[in-house]
């Protein structure tokens, strides 16, 4: 009986290429290149990307200490000298005060009251089956796609109607229903995502519902709720077309409005710098609590993918 001998490899021929296999997969391993070019791509498109984000900002923060003439003659000049008499007469001369008190209390007061119902319808459509409840969850999906063009008309009535024109609580709660679907859709997700463990054991230990919801589900939720909160900081606080529609009082405008008469006010006469300076001034408290609540925003849109 023959035996056929499997001949030995012949050696590499000097300047041949000598390729390896991975023994697992049968596949020829990544060189470390490759890793290395994908890296340096995704490093230098955020390099991009942060710098066309953040020259215009830190651009509009020079101008607003510059005089008007620096700003026609040297707008990519660092100033010469800081004019902060630029900040003083937007926020003194243009009242620029009184529209950030009026923001912060519209944009405070809608804020809370949209986390706090939205939370609680959030919870009561992820944790309870009863009828309608995919009904009604998927009329708050259609609020965000309705357009809000097509309701000033008829939200413009039923806020005269109500009495609410021209107020500040007429304000808060027409923010309050704008925020209302998104602030829904996000939560509820997120409500969906947290152990029911903790809950049962809660009602086992007698908890009512509402104990429940407070003291237990809410704090475990804080991630989900102070990233809804920024998004919903960021859209409320650079609103414009709603206070423009129901909130014609000079006394009740907010800053988006002030911004806008302040450019309007100023005519021939061009007060440049100090309408940067109100820019500014409306743009801070936005980066602001970016800068504070970055991690917590991160963690709470990547809370539903890890669990």
């Amino acid at each position: 009986m023959k035996t056929t001998e499997t001949p030995a490899p012949s050696p590499a021929e000097p300047g041949a290429t000598v390729t390896r296999t991975d023994p697992a997969s049968g596949r020829a391993p990544r060189r470390k290149g490759d890793g290395a070019v994908l890296n340096v791509f995704s490093h230098g498109m955020l390099v991009l990307w942060a710098f066309m984000v953040g020259m215009p900002l830190l651009w509009a923060v020079l101008t607003s200490f510059k005089d008007d003439n620096s700003i026609f003659s040297s707008p990519w000049s660092l100033p010469d000298t800081l004019h902060f008499e630029n900040w003083s007469r937007a926020w003194t001369d243009a009242n620029m005060s009184g529209y950030f008190l009026n923001t912060v209390v519209v944009v405070g007061g809608s804020l809370i009251g949209t986390l706090v119902l939205g939370s609680m319808a959030a919870y009561v459509l992820a944790r309870f089956d009863f009828p309608g409840n995919r009904f009604i969850y998927y009329l708050f999906i259609a609020g965000m796609s309705f357009p809000i063009m097509l309701a000033l008309v008829p939200l413009f009535y039923v806020v005269n109607n109500m009495g609410l024109l021209n107020t500040i609580h007429g304000l808060i709660l027409v923010y309050i229903a704008y925020s209302l679907p998104f602030t829904v859709f996000f939560l509820t997700a997120f409500f969906r995502s947290l152990p029911t463990s903790v809950a049962e054991a809660a009602f086992v230990d007698g908890a009512s519902h509402a104990r429940t919801f407070f003291q237990i589900m809410l704090p475990m939720a804080k991630p989900g709720l102070i990233s809804v909160g920024i998004f919903n900081f960021l859209g409320q606080w650079n609103q414009y077309m709603l206070p423009t529609v129901l909130n014609t009082d000079p006394d009740k405008r907010v800053l988006t409005q002030g911004l806008v008469q302040l450019a309007a006010s100023q005519g021939y006469k061009g007060d440049w710098s100090g309408l940067f300076a109100g820019l500014v001034m409306a743009m801070l408290p936005v980066l602001a609590a970016y800068i504070i609540f970055q991690r917590q925003v991160v963690q709470g849109l990547t809370a539903g993918a890890l669990k």
